[in-house]
């Protein structure tokens, strides 16, 4: 059963969680993003393309009218319900002259919320019948790409979360992101996505998974990037061994492009298996020495596993030499160059992550989304040339 997916727009934070509340009972419904004015929302369905818009009418920065008028015309397949207060003809007329499908009055009932959404989305479904071929599925050779590091902190989901969607958006590609953090992954906080399953649900149907039960458990980031969060309490991530894991990546692999997978910083069983399937091994690491040590240490162990060294790349987080340490005293210590150099940018990073919004999306132009934009030309054309490159800072 094909999800429906909605973005919610309301500049209030409680009116936005109410109606996630409400939509949250119906397993059709998946919402793939949220914004608190016309601009976000017009940025965000740009991306996304969702099915739904529920869209406010008063906001700041641009007020829904503007903003559906504008989603009409740039993403016509988004279908847009206006939601007001007002109970007003005028409102109407210019929300159905913007281009909005349908209208309904706050507040509303779930049951009211639900048949507003789903008849405007049978309705579209049936124009897009008419005109879209059926889907074929398509042979797909697919990168495992883990990003793994031996010391906590030093900025792997944010490195794997902002790749995923910068992969996703640079190769138009489809991305799955999974958080193998079973205990304590961030993922789904660093995206802001709403979460109803995690792995921990998934591996109750491992016997019965096939790629379209997979697609059933992950969540759509507005990006397009499919996400499958941890686990919601640190103590479901006993019950996931590392034969789950590696039958979830097989599957993810027949339908996805790229597999990312976020780790916790040990040698634990199944991030083994991660760093098994892996086609390549981001190895992140910033300079400091207890940090360098334990990289140092990690590396060591990845020659015992015989892992080839062409499958190893490293990255410097937070790269800078003014605090004593030297990029050639750090290669010569690991016996291993430096893949790429993501500079310090502390502001863009938290702020990114506070907003929910990935740095390579909305700050684009700052250097810290360059370098990471860079791994993500380079992880794309090696798939196409066979082989990986090297980005340069």
């Amino acid at each position: 059963m094909e999800k429906i997916r909605i973005i919610i727009v309301d500049d209030s934070v409680e009116t936005r969680n109410n109606i996630k509340t409400l939509v949250s009972f119906e397993k059709r419904i998946e919402v793939t993003g949220e914004a608190s004015n016309g601009e976000e929302a017009v940025f965000i369905a740009k991306e996304a393309k969702p099915d739904i818009i529920l869209m406010d009418i008063n906001m700041p920065v641009k007020d829904g009218i503007k903003a559906t008028e504008e989603i009409t015309l740039n993403v016509p397949e988004s279908t847009v319900i206006i939601m007001s207060v007002h109970n007003d003809q005028e409102y109407i007329k210019k929300a159905m002259a913007a281009g909005a499908r349908d209208y309904i009055d706050k507040p509303f009932t779930g049951d009211e919320l639900m048949r507003t959404i789903i008849k405007a989305y049978e309705l579209e479904s049936k124009r897009r019948e008419r005109t879209t071929p059926p889907k074929i599925h398509e042979e797909i050779k697919s990168r495992v790409i883990t990003v793994f590091s031996t010391k906590g902190g030093v900025g792997k989901t944010t490195i794997a979360s902002n790749l995923a969607v910068g992969i996703a958006r640079s190769s138009r590609k489809r991305v799955a992101l999974v958080d193998l953090d079973l205990q304590f992954g961030d993922v789904a906080i660093m995206l802001n996505v709403s979460v109803k399953n995690t792995i921990s649900d998934l591996v109750k149907e491992i016997n019965q998974l096939d790629r379209d039960l997979a697609d059933e458990y992950l969540v759509t980031h507005f990006s397009g990037v499919r996400v499958l969060p941890a686990p919601v309490k640190p103590e479901y991530s006993e019950f996931i061994t590392s034969s789950h894991i590696e039958k979830i990546v097989s599957t993810l692999k027949e339908s996805y492009h790229y597999v990312v997978i976020d780790t916790p910083a040990s040698f634990h069983e199944i991030v083994l298996t991660s760093l098994d399937m892996a086609d390549r091994i981001l190895f992140v690491s910033t300079l400091d020495l207890p940090t360098i040590k334990n990289v140092k240490s990690g590396l060591d162990v990845m020659e015992t596993l015989h892992y080839p060294r062409e499958k190893i790349k490293i990255i410097l987080n937070k790269a800078s030499e003014q605090f004593g340490i030297k990029y050639r005293d750090f290669e010569n210590t690991l016996k291993y160059p430096i893949w790429s150099y993501i500079p310090e940018d502390s502001q863009t990073v938290i702020t990114s992550t506070n907003k929910g919004f990935p740095f390579v999306m909305t700050r684009a132009e700052t250097k810290v989304a360059k370098a990471v934009l860079l791994m993500c030309g380079e992880i794309t054309s090696e798939k196409a040339a066979g082989s990986f490159g090297g980005p340069s800072a």
